[in-house]
């Protein structure tokens, strides 16, 4: 399997928010595998996009901190208009994301007839979310079988390859972190052929300390339904 040019096809979509002290050798090892990658800066107050530059990434700038669902439908819109742009992966600034995960999600678009993969941490036993987390990811994948139809078993996966029929589809309008359940909605409402892909998501001391709590995810289901 041929690195580089057999991903030059494919656009990393990687939303950006004062992640200044990790960015920018996440930017680098990423291009190892896929030269084609877009940070989009969401507000950040920190050296986020300098970083980022110095990593070899392209990077678009929001004025003000909007969210991580607006990073991503920016970036998508970016990356979709790009030449050549066939395959699009959404992923994480942190360090938590594995490219070499995301190739073979990438693979499996190219030989399988499927519009998006979904990572799931939850398929083999390589990540070790703690136990609080891992109740309120079971609970959250509950919620969407029941209410999307959509059955995943790791429904707030930030690690995602979709193809330009996925990428041009689906419109992320929950600007922070509720746009996870929305995607997962229109899934299932556009009738996109999906699969998972096992992952393994790496917590580090630092992602931990920036990692999202109960409260947070509380809140993701008040996005849904508190307009």
């Amino acid at each position: 399997m041929g690195l580089g040019p057999a991903s030059a096809d494919t656009w990393l979509i990687v939303p950006l928010y004062n992640e200044g002290t990790v960015v920018r050798a996440v930017v680098e090892q990423a291009r190892e595998t896929f030269p084609n990658v877009v940070c989009v800066d969401d507000g950040s107050s920190d050296n986020s996009v300098a970083e980022a530059l110095a990593g070899g990434a392209v990077v678009l700038k929001h004025p003000i901190n909007l969210g991580q669902g607006a990073a991503l439908q920016t970036g998508l819109d970016f990356a979709v208009a790009q030449p050549g742009a066939e395959y699009f992966v959404t992923f994480d600034s942190d360090g938590q994301h594995q490219t070499s995960d995301a190739l073979r999600m990438v693979e499996r678009l190219r030989n399988e007839p499927l519009d998006i993969v979904v990572g799931s941490r939850f398929l083999d036993g390589r990540t070790k979310p703690g136990l609080l987390k891992k109740l309120v990811l079971r609970a959250a994948v509950l919620f969407e079988r029941i209410s999307t139809g959509v059955k995943l078993t790791d429904a707030h996966n930030g690690l995602r390859a979709l193809n330009r029929t996925a990428a041009t589809r689906i419109r992320i309008r929950q600007n922070r972190m509720a746009h996870a359940s929305e995607i997962v909605a229109q899934m299932g409402r556009l009738r996109l052929r999906y699969a998972e892909e096992p992952v393994h998501i790496i917590y580090t001391d630092y992602s931990r300390a920036k990692g999202q709590s109960l409260w947070n995810s509380v809140n993701i289901l008040s996005e849904l339904f508190i307009k």
